[in-house]
């Protein structure tokens, strides 16, 4: 069973650390013929946060670093507009050029139809890949401020060779101060690429998991990112739901016993556009299944794994249950890929009508 700090003794339901990149779109069109790019901010942990404060209306904040210029102050004025907290926010100074610092870019396309999203990211030398072990008084963030929920995950612990140090010395001092800790997998190729490769990436994974208490991925991350084999990722969405995310867990759970909760999302992508889209959670020795969606029509994916974790913690913080948890992580999820950019811009009662099964006419 799990245990939470109550709110009225912590500052923060969540803290998440993690990068804070600027997202340049373009749009419909590709990135390689682009005559203009829209921008928003995003970050697998970040993401998160924001969607717990901007959807759901929770008292979250961020630990990150940017470099001090114009780029920095712009996904700062971006994080304002998400509500989220930035007094841990580590400002570094900005040599003129980038070459000691700098802010992390990612360029991404959505894709259409038989053409796949895309994404190119510039963010080596950034201000938090270059975050240390003692850069940030976690037990001020845990401890005095109080935090109930600390969020991290392999994004951020693959960004150097210090960073997944940093993320180690944070869960020891949240596990100090009784904070649950959730870690979402989201294994990257190109992050690992000239960093050790998969064999790293699992070895990293797997000690920082063994601190954790939620566990989040989706399927392909167990595989890549903690070196379980999964079959049948070529089938339907029920069988992955049911047998292949079965016969995983009880692997994950013989060897990581401290987790409490397990979660995955369920994609099949029929193409770009259009994806079969359900979720699973593992809780106290249950599985709980969200309703599956066949057929979704996406308008941008990216960042719909991360509106289902801060779905899925919205609803343990707020002791609603594992199933109403589960069935909110997707649905969240679901509506984050129907608008741009990486972050949500639903509501609690959008997401609720959705996971009612509501009417999807005009609302007037």
């Amino acid at each position: 069973m799990m245990r939470l700090k109550s709110e009225e003794k912590c500052t923060w339901d969540l803290v998440s650390l993690g990068e804070v990149m600027l997202r340049l779109d373009p749009g419909d069109g590709r990135i390689a013929t682009a005559r203009t790019l829209q921008v928003w901010e995003g970050g697998g942990e970040y993401n998160v946060a924001r969607g717990l404060r901007r959807c759901f209306g929770l008292r979250t904040s961020v630990v990150t670093a940017l470099a001090d210029n114009p780029i920095g102050r712009l996904i700062q004025d971006l994080i304002y507009q998400g509500g989220v907290d930035q007094s841990h926010v580590k400002w570094v100074t900005y040599d003129g050029i980038g070459r000691s610092v700098r802010n992390g870019l990612n360029f991404t396309e959505r894709g259409f139809g038989l053409r796949a999203p895309l994404g190119c990211s510039d963010r080596g030398h950034t201000a938090i890949s270059q975050l240390k072990p003692g850069d940030i008084d976690w037990d001020q963030i845990f401890g005095h401020e109080g935090t109930r929920w600390f969020h991290t995950g392999g994004i951020f612990s693959a960004l150097s060779e210090s960073t997944p140090r940093v993320a180690d010395e944070a869960m020891q001092s949240a596990k100090r101060h009784d904070t649950f800790i959730s870690y979402d997998l989201n294994y990257r190729e190109s992050l690992w690429k000239t960093f050790g490769g998969q064999k790293r990436a699992v070895e990293v994974n797997r000690k920082l998991v063994s601190r954790v208490d939620a566990l989040i991925g989706n399927e392909e991350d167990f595989t890549a990112a903690l070196g379980f084999e999964v079959e049948g990722l070529d089938e339907n969405l029920s069988a992955l739901s049911t047998d292949n995310f079965g016969r995983m867990l009880e692997r994950v759970l013989v060897e990581f016993p401290n987790l409490k909760i397990v979660a995955t999302t369920l994609r099949n992508a029929r193409s770009a556009t259009r994806n079969d889209w359900g979720a699973v959670c593992y809780y106290d020795g249950k599985l709980y299944q969200a309703t599956a969606r066949q057929d979704v029509e996406i308008f941008d994916r990216i960042g719909g794994g991360d509106s289902f974790a801060s779905g899925l913690i919205y609803g343990f913080l707020t002791g609603r249950g594992p199933q109403w948890a589960v069935e909110c992580g997707a649905a969240h999820g679901a509506l984050a890929m129907t608008t741009p950019g990486d972050t949500t811009m639903s509501t609690l009662a959008e997401v609720e009508k959705v996971m009612k099964g509501a009417s999807v006419r005009v609302a007037r």
